[in-house]
């Protein structure tokens, strides 16, 4: 993707759980909305590549996530999660060398707005029990390209068609005489 399009990728613990598969589907169902803002998502856990094949054989009203049709990635391994610093629980080798999980070893559910370049331009790590709002992540891919377009920057509560300011002292005090 890198030169062409944004990237939304996105962890999550596992599959055949409870709060993934209603993530998995709102990212599906907000699809066409990622494709018109020139975004690729790519879902990621732990699980197998198995694991994922039969989860997205599954229908939905069984749990299943069948129907969703971006990549998910398998990072059996757990080396994906680990460098983007999404890894639960904590590892250390025990006396022979082997590596020992305290806690879940599974991926926190950390998403990452990549820019064309390759360049992390914004992330949120929730904690396993909290689902994500798609509708905020496509108001960060909103704001991230109406400054890449215009060099204004978004100020709290900022949303596609709202006013945003210069990064300047006066950008700043005639955005707030006004708000």
């Amino acid at each position: 993707y890198k030169g062409k399009k944004y990237v939304g990728f996105f962890f999550y613990p596992m599959d055949f759980t409870f709060v993934c598969p209603t993530e998995l589907h709102a990212f599906q169902e907000k699809l066409a909305e990622f494709e018109k803002r020139n975004v690729a998502l790519v879902g990621c856990s732990v699980d197998s590549e198995y694991s994922h094949f039969s989860w997205l054989q599954m229908p939905k009203n069984e749990g299943g996530i069948q129907g969703v049709k971006y990549p998910i990635v398998s990072d059996f391994s757990k080396s994906i999660s680990e460098s983007y610093g999404v890894l639960a629980g904590s590892y250390a080798p025990d006396e022979n060398g082997n590596w020992i999980c305290d806690g879940a070893p599974v991926a926190f559910r950390g998403l990452f707005l990549i820019d064309k370049e390759g360049v992390i331009r914004h992330c949120v790590i929730n904690d396993l029990p909290l689902g994500r709002n798609v509708d905020e992540v496509l108001r960060m891919v909103d704001a991230l390209q109406h400054f890449e377009e215009y060099g204004e920057v978004c100020p709290a509560n900022w949303s596609k068609g709202k006013d945003a300011m210069k990064a300047t002292e006066d950008g700043v005090a005639d955005y707030l005489s006004k708000h």
